[in-house]
């Protein structure tokens, strides 16, 4: 027998009082029982993220919520300024470029940081820029984007609005909506907030809502102000996922107990033991500014190949991690500390990379990095 943990950044493992819920008999979306729950779920997405604003709840991945980030509030024609530091961030130029708009990138090397000076400059340079996009945690490359200096700069330009892909950063990190002034952030169900795949959330600034009311971009499905007028009958436009809600609101309901700031503290703490445990095995992170709480991503010893590294946790120990993605594809490989994860998460994590790579040849001492990680996660 093989037994299996996953520690991927998406889909991360779901809570039992979560699949229970989830596992109730279904009730009908438009019915009276229904009302209830999706209210509940909706102030709870309130509370996350920190808004009095509303935050949709939308039957998709992540990147569905992300179409809807532009096609809801721009236009053909209109500029964005899109920050490419990875994957996810290529994956913005390439939504915004398919609904035909003025795309301008700010290219980070992978790895890195954007520069919040970078996005000051390009804005006084042509303020016609409708929308800048970017991501709070890019995945791919275990990065956190200072997403407060950002918004502080954006909420200058009345014609501009900020756009933030949150999906692996929200529960990782304290973003703080209203305060901070993010107009549009977009979250996902299997990351931080301990779900199956299958919801998009995305909380919207009155600032963004006044873009809505103007975009020519097609929409139908993904239409904002539709499902905005739903949700305040506590519906939605179409078939609700119902069991999905539902666990929603025992997801929040966990997080809600354990309190936001110390949902933040434990992902820094978890994220903090995995990198300083990886360092004591002599390993180099891929991220060179800013880790995200989220992920971290390591280099590959030199001469091992990161998918190997990755497919031996699976294969041999059960550990789904993550490989590289595009351009880092083979070079490193990723471990997640995210949602429903504590301590011995962890420690399974780097007592598995400890046997993969000394079963690969890589010179380390059994222990070493588990030992770290407890150091640092004892209570």
């Amino acid at each position: 027998m093989l037994k299996r943990y996953l520690l991927a950044p998406g889909p991360t493992p779901v809570p039992p009082e979560a699949l229970l819920a989830m596992a109730m008999p279904i009730i009908h979306h438009r019915s009276p029982d229904f009302l209830p729950v999706l209210e509940s779920a909706k102030k709870g997405l309130q509370w996350l993220y920190q808004t009095e604003n509303d935050v949709l709840i939308i039957c998709s991945t992540g990147t569905g919520g992300m179409v809807g980030a532009v096609n809801n509030f721009f236009s053909p024609g209109d500029k964005a300024l899109v920050v490419n530091a990875g994957n996810f961030g290529e994956r913005w130029t390439k939504i915004c470029a398919g609904y035909n708009l003025d795309v301008k990138e700010i290219k980070i090397d992978w790895g890195y940081t954007v520069k919040p000076e970078e996005v000051e400059k390009a804005l006084r340079d042509d303020p016609s820029i409708k929308g800048v996009f970017v991501q709070a945690s890019e995945t791919s490359t275990g990065v956190y984007h200072d997403i407060r200096a950002l918004a502080s700069i954006v909420k200058k330009y009345e014609d501009t609005i900020l756009v933030v892909d949150a999906i692996s950063a929200l529960v990782a990190h304290d973003l703080k909506m209203d305060d901070w002034g993010i107009d549009v952030m977009i979250g996902g169900s299997q990351k931080g907030l301990m779900l199956p795949p299958g919801l998009a959330f995305i909380g919207v600034s009155e600032k963004a809502w006044a873009f809505a009311g103007k975009a020519t971009s097609p929409k139908f499905y993904f239409n904002f102000q539709k499902e905005r007028e739903s949700l305040a009958k506590n519906q939605t436009s179409f078939t609700s996922p119902v069991s999905l809600i539902i666990g929603l609101n025992e997801s929040l309901k966990i997080l809600r107990a354990e309190g936001l700031e110390n949902a933040f503290r434990r992902h820094e703490e978890l994220a903090n033991a995995t990198r300083e445990a990886a360092k004591a095995l002599g390993l180099e992170m891929f991220t060179r500014e800013s880790p995200s709480n989220a992920v971290t991503a390591l280099e590959a010893p030199t001469g091992m190949d990161g998918q190997e590294i990755y497919k031996n946790l699976r294969v041999k120990y059960g550990i789904t991690a993550a490989g590289g993605q595009g351009q880092a594809k083979g070079k490193i490989f990723r471990i997640a500390h995210l949602g429903y994860a504590g301590t011995f998460d962890v420690i399974t994590a780097i007592a598995g990379v400890e046997m993969v790579l000394k079963g690969m040849g890589h010179p380390l001492e059994l222990g070493t990095g588990v030992a770290v990680a407890q150091k640092l996660l004892m209570v």
